[in-house]
């Protein structure tokens, strides 16, 4: 599927020309790069004969919601396993997990130490000896099945007209597929939503080329971590758009993009691509934070 890629309308200098592919409006709920991550691990899991996923993730994940989302559509029974034992009482209070729960997941709270241990084969052989078997999607989904399914993101005109592709990174998969399906004349950036520079290092796991960089000046703290000066360019943004962005991945690397540009990074004329990622169901509960802290809210909160 291709998505028109949108054009900012924003006074930009030195000719420069700046779009974004809206992958937020791939599903309604399966949205953006959750969309490409499950495409063919659902098919590897049909293949295989399995009728349930199992994931993991937290409060507020992307990926919870798609997974359950998925599963509902393609006839599969869905497993959370969710960080944090306290939530199992509030599940209700919850827009994500709420919204996962009347789509059919079934969840397994645990404490935040078990859930460090998510990875570890033992933990693995516990979670079957509990549910019975299942097809297991890594946290955040990314897999080589979630790479193939980015590396379809870039159409061919994208990899012949953009100089640049611009993504937000989280566990790098989608960053990855993208890579590798660019021209290698593009340069890539991803910014890091997460504090500390180690992704890099995620992503020549996965990515067979190296005309890409991560920047990770723009993650305002860490991982779900904003700024009033953020929340304020967030609504600022959509009221001269008109185009929501998440406030966890897709804000930030339109920030960052907005502040290299004043500050000459991008050579004349360079026509630059972001990918918009989706998550926009997340605002619901970054406001609930914010709304308890008497701050500015995202105005343009998704049904």
């Amino acid at each position: 599927m291709d998505l028109i890629n949108q054009k900012i309308l924003l006074n930009l200098p030195d000719g420069i020309e700046l779009f974004i592919k809206r992958e937020d409006k791939l599903h309604p709920i399966v949205s953006g790069n959750k969309f490409r991550k499950l495409k063919y691990n659902i098919q590897e899991a049909k293949k295989l004969g399995h009728t349930t996923l199992l994931t993991f993730g937290g409060a507020f994940s992307n990926h919870i919601l798609a997974v359950a989302g998925a599963g509902a559509e393609f006839g599969f029974k869905t497993i959370g396993v969710i960080r944090g034992e306290e939530l199992a009482s509030k599940v209700n209070q919850n827009p994500t997990l709420f919204k996962a729960k009347e789509l059919g997941m079934d969840f397994y709270f645990v404490s935040r130490s078990v859930y460090q241990e998510k990875e570890s084969e033992s933990f693995v052989i516990e979670l079957k000896d509990r549910f019975g078997d299942f097809y297991l999607i890594p946290e955040g989904g990314t897999n080589k099945f979630a790479i193939k399914g980015c590396e379809e993101i870039l159409t061919e005109e994208d990899k012949q007209v953009f100089s640049h592709v611009v993504c937000a990174v989280g566990t790098g998969g989608t960053f990855s597929g993208l890579i590798n399906s660019s021209n290698e004349k593009q340069q890539l950036i991803g910014f890091s939503s997460l504090k500390g520079a180690f992704l890099s290092d995620v992503i020549r796991n996965f990515a067979e080329k190296t005309n890409w960089e991560i920047n990770d000046d723009y993650h305002f703290g860490g991982y779900g971590k904003v700024t009033d000066e953020f929340i304020h360019f967030l609504n600022s943004f959509y009221n001269q758009t008109n185009i929501p962005l998440d406030p966890v991945y897709t804000g930030k690397m339109v920030f960052g993009i907005l502040e290299m540009i004043k500050n000459g990074y991008f050579a004349p004329k360079s026509k630059i691509l972001m990918i918009h990622t989706g998550g926009l169901q997340g605002i619901k509960g970054m406001n609930f934070a914010l709304q308890k802290k008497n701050k500015e809210i995202i105005q343009y909160d998704k049904d």
